[in-house]
């Protein structure tokens, strides 16, 4: 089992940006697709992005295209989730996730984005 641990939110302003961390353990980091997902209060988690091992496919939510940017560094063992133009609606923690392996998430990171 691969250990994630996400980083980087915090409380922005809407219009503003963050960029999520999730940094992986394990030598086979290179090997997998990765995800983000997110979970805002009262409703379900939901998906908003994918990235293929390689780096060269990249899947979006509707709500989130042309404003976020998945990526990773596979030297680094590290996805990360540009966040651009952030909207109240974005407020939700922001789970990473091994595509394929229905138990490795991370814990989470809250992020927050005021009116």
């Amino acid at each position: 089992q691969v250990q994630l641990v996400e980083s980087g939110g915090g409380l922005v302003q809407a219009g503003g940006s963050l960029r999520l961390s999730c940094a992986a353990s394990g030598r086979t980091f290179g090997s997998y697709a990765m995800g983000w997902f997110r979970q805002a209060p009262g409703k379900e988690r939901e998906f908003v992005a994918t990235i293929s091992w390689s780096g060269s496919r990249l899947y979006y939510a509707d709500s989130v295209k042309g404003r976020f940017t998945i990526s990773r560094d596979n030297a680094r063992n590290t996805v990360y989730l540009q966040m651009n133009n952030l909207k109240p609606e974005d407020t939700a923690v922001y789970y990473c996730k091994r595509i394929g392996f229905p138990t490795d998430w991370g814990q989470g990171t809250q992020v927050t984005v005021s009116s």
